[in-house]
């Protein structure tokens, strides 16, 4: 019988503006705000002193000091439960290579 007493990784790819990110966290669930998931306790993986990505950087000082982000639920493109935090990814993607999560709208009016 294995030891299953690791804490979970996950990796949550979204959309930010004409962006894709790719981060880990240690939780990832459903917001107290309707249309959102909920997404804390950011990890970024130890890096070298001597070499820098400027995109994990940039994701570092963009959520520092974050405790918890709410990612509307259409921006979220996947999200995986992976062994291990890998590197964080920033990279433009043109809104054409991603199909939009359909959302329902409430009906207007009153209906019977």
């Amino acid at each position: 019988m294995s030891d299953e007493t690791h804490e979970p990784i996950f990796r949550v790819l979204f959309r930010h503006h004409d962006q894709t990110c790719e981060v880990y966290a240690r939780s990832v669930g459903p917001a107290s705000m309707l249309g959102f998931v909920e997404v804390g306790e950011l990890v970024f993986g130890e890096r070298s002193k001597t070499l820098l990505d400027p995109a994990e950087e940039r994701l570092k000082s963009e959520f520092e000091g974050v405790k918890r982000s709410y990612l509307p639920i259409n921006a979220i493109l996947r999200i995986d439960e992976v062994e291990k935090v890998g590197a964080v990814r920033l990279q433009d993607a043109p809104m054409a290579e991603v199909t939009p999560f359909p959302m329902l709208t409430p009906p207007t009016g009153d209906a019977p």
